[in-house]
């Protein structure tokens, strides 16, 4: 931690990267970190390979422009940051940044949670024991001696809410650093309901025919039942991808099934899978069996080609997965 704090508080340009589809961690990670070294006054800027734009429930996070589009990323970042971000893949296409740099002698640290990290970088802070990568990059704040304001908590506490289920899958550590982050001011009723309880008249009909095809496999995951739902390129028609990355948290409510999945269409033929367990399958093991990975209770991967294929290819990976104690 000290090595890294002491590398970013001399770096003059540093490149932030969120991975592909930010989530609130990745970016709010990036956000905050980057707010802090622009304050420093090193040249800063947030990037992820797609979409073109951040998501729209986190444009507020981002309070001193940092985003800019993947085309304005230099060719050779002479110091890289990724954040959440479990393997170069994640990056899409702007993986090539990471080679590029460290083949030029410069830095990439490689910030995350992930128990599935590759290790792609020069440095690495990875504590699989975090709840959000927000947690570590708040631990590397302080390091920096960094001034935790409002608008950097409000990024911070962004990721933390959301990766943590709204704080069911929070530890106590987690529920101190919730409350260091309201005492800096944080509003958690209009934070949440932005990021996570607002969604147009559309999604409803989207989230009605999706939920009328799910399907329920009470034999499949090692006995322990699985549950699916497709979200088709038909039905996301004018719906942002945060809007599909939902449907996960109602299909998982099912009580029949510890493990389920969600296939989002994002392209004809080409599937994002999310994954989650109720405590009994480590779903980070079958991602990774099918190309992805993530956490034993959140995962997902990609996948092309039809969606009974990609079905057939998760239920075994399932039936593979270990158990959890």
């Amino acid at each position: 931690m000290s090595e890294v704090a002491d590398l970013l508080s001399r770096a003059g340009d540093v490149t932030l990267l969120a991975h592909v589809n930010p989530d609130a961690d990745t970016l709010g990670s990036a956000l905050a970190l980057g707010r802090v070294l622009r304050h420093r006054g090193a040249t800063v800027r947030v990037a992820f390979a797609t979409p073109e734009e951040p998501p729209f429930s986190l444009r507020g996070l981002d309070a001193d422009a940092l985003v800019v589009p993947a085309a304005d990323v230099p060719a050779v970042p002479s110091t890289l940051v990724a954040l959440d971000t479990g393997s170069l893949q994640r990056l899409g296409a702007l993986a090539d940044r990471v080679g590029a740099t460290i083949a030029a002698g410069g830095d990439v640290v490689v910030i995350d949670h992930h128990v599935s990290n590759t290790l792609f970088g020069t440095h690495h802070l990875i504590d699989e024991s975090a709840e959000a990568t927000v947690m570590i990059v708040l631990r590397l704040l302080d390091a920096l001696g960094a001034e935790v304001d409002l608008p950097t908590a409000r990024c911070l506490y962004a990721g933390l809410v959301t990766d943590t289920g709204s704080f069911r899958r929070a530890g106590p550590a987690t529920h101190r650093v919730a409350i260091r982050l309201l005492e800096a001011g944080v509003e958690p009723e209009s934070i949440t309901r932005q990021l996570m309880d607002t969604h147009p008249f559309g999604w409803l009909g989207m989230l009605s025919k999706v939920l009328g095809e799910a399907r329920l496999e009470p034999e499949s995951a090692r006995g322990f039942g699985f549950v699916h739902a497709t979200v088709r390129f038909e039905h996301s028609d004018g719906l942002r991808g945060e809007e599909l990355d939902s449907v996960i948290d109602v299909v998982r409510t099912t009580a029949e099934a510890d493990v389920a999945a969600v296939l989002k269409e994002m392209s004809p033929g080409h599937w994002s899978v999310s994954l989650r367990s109720d405590g009994r399958i480590d779903v980070s093991r079958a991602a990774a069996a099918c190309g992805g990975g993530g956490h034993r209770l959140a995962a997902g991967f990609t996948a092309d080609g039809p969606a009974e294929d990609v079905l057939a290819s998760l239920r075994s990976a399932l039936a593979e997965a270990p158990l959890l104690g």
